[in-house]
C-alpha cells in the first residue's frame, strides 16, 4: 500500500501539468479552424460605422503555439489583421492595420493583454498602455473575442464610459473561399 500512495505522490505533478488552462483551450479551439475564411455579419455597430454595408470575411490564416493571425477584410478594404500572441497563460490582442501598399498605418499595434486565463470560449483584453499613448480616447476600451467550438466566432469591442459597442460574429458554419492577402502579408 505505501509503494501505490507513493507512486500517486510522484504522479500528481505530472498530472498537473497535463491540465490545461481556459487559455490553452480557447487557443486550440481557434486554432481547429487554421487555414478557413468565413462570412460575418455585424450584431451591432455605431450609427456612423460603414461595416454594414459591405460583405466581412476573416480568415484564420495562421496558428502556432506562439501566434495566430487573423485578417479581417470590409469589402475591398484588406486593411486590418488580428493578431493574437501567447504571454505565458495570458493571450495578447493586437490590431495591425496596413496601407495598400503594405506600410503600416499611423494607428496600428493597438490592443491589450488578457489579465487572467479567461473561460474556455472567452477571452477579454483591456487596453494597454501602448493603446492609451497611440489612441487616448480608446483608453477604456475593452475587446473579447469568443470561440464557441463549432459554432462561431465573436470579436467585441466596448469603450467604456461611452456608448461606443462593435460586435461581429463568423460562424463556423459559413465558411467561404480564401481571400486575396491581407496588405503588407502578401
Amino acid at each position: 500500500m505505501k509503494y501505490s500512495v507513493f507512486a500517486l505522490f510522484l504522479l500528481v505533478p505530472f498530472v498537473l501539468l497535463a491540465q490545461q488552462s481556459s487559455a490553452d483551450v480557447f487557443w486550440e479551439t481557434l486554432s481547429a479552424q487554421c487555414g478557413k475564411a468565413f462570412i460575418g455579419e455585424v450584431l451591432e455597430a455605431p450609427v456612423d460605422d460603414d461595416f454594414r454595408n459591405h460583405e466581412l470575411v476573416m480568415h484564420i490564416l495562421s496558428c502556432d503555439d506562439k501566434v495566430i493571425n487573423i485578417p479581417f477584410f470590409v469589402g475591398d478594404d484588406r486593411s486590418r489583421t488580428w493578431i493574437l500572441t501567447r504571454k505565458g497563460d495570458r493571450i495578447e490582442l493586437k490590431h495591425d492595420h496596413r496601407h495598400e501598399d503594405g506600410t503600416e498605418d499611423e494607428v496600428t499595434m493597438y490592443g491589450g493583454t488578457s489579465t487572467s486565463t479567461g473561460l474556455e470560449t472567452l477571452q477579454t483584453f483591456p487596453a494597454d498602455q501602448e493603446t492609451a499613448d497611440l489612441i487616448p480616447a480608446a483608453a477604456s476600451n475593452i475587446w473579447w473575442i469568443e470561440v464557441v467550438p463549432d459554432e462561431y466566432y465573436t470579436y467585441n469591442l466596448r469603450r467604456i464610459g461611452t456608448d461606443r459597442y462593435f460586435s461581429i460574429r463568423f460562424s463556423f458554419e459559413d465558411e467561404t473561399e480564401i481571400p486575396p492577402p491581407a496588405w503588407g502579408w502578401e
